[in-house]
């Protein structure tokens, strides 16, 4: 298994950025008869965690999704760095040429490595 960081353009600068979780989701409720005081949280998958990148970026997180999902798994490593995961080098060419096909160089992958 191999992993690689995934980067974009940003919106208003341009420079290359990788998003990250700083802190997971914090889910709670309301009830309407009584309080109830409970919380949750959850750290975003890769696919959440990109989607909430649009407008930020400047390409549409939905079609990277798309192309990743092909080639392998969208995943948040250490609860921070996103990272798409392939089983092997072998479809690493083929996820970048096609990110290159799609959206030119708005999208590199970087190897990862904690």
């Amino acid at each position: 298994m191999v992993r690689f960081r995934v980067w974009f353009r940003c919106a208003a600068m341009h420079d290359p950025v990788s998003p990250i979780l700083v802190r997971p989701a914090r889910i709670g409720w309301d009830a309407k008869e009584r309080e109830v005081d409970l919380q949750v949280e959850r750290a975003f998958t890769g696919e959440e965690l990109l989607k909430r990148m649009k407008g930020w970026i400047t390409v549409d997180p939905s079609r990277v999704i798309e192309v990743m999902c092909q080639y392998g798994r969208l995943k948040v490593l250490d609860d921070r760095d996103l990272v798409v995961e392939l089983d092997d080098e072998s479809g690493f060419e083929g996820l970048q040429n096609k990110l290159r096909e799609q959206f030119g160089n708005q999208v590199d992958l970087e190897a990862y490595t904690s």
